[in-house]
């Protein structure tokens, strides 16, 4: 006598648990992101007539974490010189490296203002 096993095909995988899966994971990732708080005041911004009212208003000058300087192509002493050369009302950015001692970006400061620069904006990374 012998007994053997009816034949069974193999059912196709199912993915009903990796749908659950990933649902679990966005719900997961849902409840646990953090919302930004709503600003504390709703404040309009002015907006801005036409393209000629930024252009040519702001220059960045980009500070190495060795002090060194640069404005476009310009280096170093140059570079004060084409601050120097900027008409009045001119923003200065200022891109300074995280590295850079706090007393050369004081210098830079006071050299800054001997050019002539009474507007400034430091460039700084969100915490």
């Amino acid at each position: 006598m012998r007994l053997s096993r009816p034949d069974r095909r193999a059912r196709p995988a199912s993915i009903v648990p990796m749908i659950n899966i990933v649902f679990l994971l966005l719900v997961f990732f849902m409840l646990t992101a953090t919302i930004a708080p709503p600003d504390p005041l709703q404040v309009q911004p002015p907006v801005a007539r036409g393209a000629a009212a930024t252009e040519g208003r702001e220059v960045t000058l980009h500070v190495g974490a060795d002090g060194a300087l640069m404005i476009g192509d310009a280096r170093a002493e140059a570079a004060l010189a084409a601050l120097a050369a900027l008409p009045d009302g001119t923003a200065l950015r200022v891109n300074a490296d995280a590295g850079l001692d706090g007393a050369a970006f004081a210098r830079l400061l006071g050299r800054l203002a001997a050019a002539g620069v009474t507007e400034l904006s430091v460039v700084v990374a969100a915490p």
